[in-house]
């Protein structure tokens, strides 16, 4: 039976062309960046030619754009450098966060190195942003606020221009994780504002183990990671060549198709929902579905039975694809902390679907067909 991959939200397939373009930095091009001859400036000047290429399409200045291993270390480092470097004394994040920002802010919280405070969740689980205002008004600290774009399991995005101005008033520190949604939407950082974004190549079709931070050009950091000059001294190590060129590369494809393969992805995940609600009794989606939500993502909640408590791993024996939340979180006991967050009904079991341009309706077909059968 042919395999059915409904988990894009975790990773996407490597694009032909992206491929093509990392091929001859893997075998011919392989100078260390850092060396004066040749091969090493041949290797440097492919490295600034897609930070300049980055920076185009995210309209921002090549200097605020740093190349990483992908959006858990972006994320690492920009909430650690707000509070050992910007002096934030205060953390206000939420309970639905990546574990990349919610264990990074745990760990520093029990260095004693700051307090933290939880806005609330309104039900359909968007960050209360009159709540949001209450904390900023009300804390005297130097503050970072650090929140999701895009919900990476239930796909509600974030208002970061409103977010952005209400830190803006209250002179915080804005780290907005973008993992989910740079190379998904189109954005305009010179015209909004954020100190930190984060970005990592594998959730848009680009390689795994390359990623971005993007560091607003007011603000100033030390580097976490030390050792070489790399990254203009913000991050020392040999260069991932052939992950930036094809970083540069896979957004260079997605900003391009943007709107045919957004309003294509959209129209399959209407289609699956349509498709569960008709066929499937007591189903339920999480978030706010239709409102400001991924085009990508699908979080459903069926009725718990015998059945359903073994669905994701009869759905892998029939070569179907998903999650129960998030792949980081996958196989572990406690289950999803954002469904408990938003949706702490234990008698529903959740399954997140996610989509890309690769997926077909004849997919989502044969999935609710499986779906019928095994619940």
């Amino acid at each position: 039976m042919t395999r059915i991959y409904f988990d894009n939200a975790a990773t996407t397939s490597l694009d032909p062309a992206v491929l093509e373009i990392m091929m001859p930095y893997l075998v011919e091009k392989f100078g260390n960046p850092s060396s004066i001859y040749s091969y090493g400036r041949e290797t440097k000047m492919a490295i600034e030619q897609a930070r300049k290429s980055v920076a185009k399409i995210l309209n921002a200045h090549p200097a605020e754009i740093f190349f990483t291993s992908g959006g858990t270390e972006s994320s690492n480092t920009a909430i650690t450098a707000a509070v050992k470097d910007l002096g934030c004394t205060h953390i206000i994040t939420s309970a639905i966060e990546h574990h990349a920002t919610l264990h990074t802010v745990e760990h520093l919280a029990a260095q004693q190195l700051v307090k933290v405070s939880h806005v609330k969740l309104l039900p359909n689980g968007h960050v209360d942003l009159e709540h949001l205002g209450k904390l900023l008004a009300a804390t005297e600290e130097k503050t970072l606020l650090t929140l999701l774009h895009a919900n990476n399991e239930i796909g509600n995005m974030l208002d970061i221009y409103a977010v952005g101005n209400l830190c803006k008033s209250y002179n915080a520190v804005f780290h907005c994780d973008t993992v989910q949604t740079v190379g998904h939407f189109p954005f305009d950082l010179r015209n909004t504002p954020v100190h930190f974004i984060t970005g990592a190549a594998h959730k848009f079709h680009g390689p795994k183990g390359v990623g971005i931070l993007y560091i607003n050009e007011n603000v100033r950091i030390k580097p976490m990671i030390q050792g070489g000059g790399q990254e203009r001294n913000m991050r020392a190590g040999t260069e991932n060549i052939y992950g930036i060129v094809g970083f540069a590369k896979a957004l260079e494809l997605a900003t391009a198709a943007f709107e045919k393969d957004s309003a294509y992805i959209g129209s399959l995940k209407k289609y699956m929902h349509d498709a569960l609600k008709k066929h499937v009794a007591g189903v339920e989606f999480n978030g706010d579905v239709f409102g400001k939500s991924l085009y990508t993502l699908l979080s459903v909640s069926f009725p718990k039975t015998e059945k359903s408590e073994m669905l994701l791993f009869n759905m892998d024996i029939h070569n179907i694809c998903a999650s129960g939340g998030s792949a980081c979180t996958s196989g572990v006991e406690q289950g999803s902390h954002v469904i408990r967050a938003i949706n702490n009904n234990p008698n529903q079991v959740t399954v997140r679907f996610s989509f890309c341009k690769n997926n077909t309706e004849a997919e989502v077909d044969t999935v609710v067909a499986a779906l019928q059968e095994m619940l």
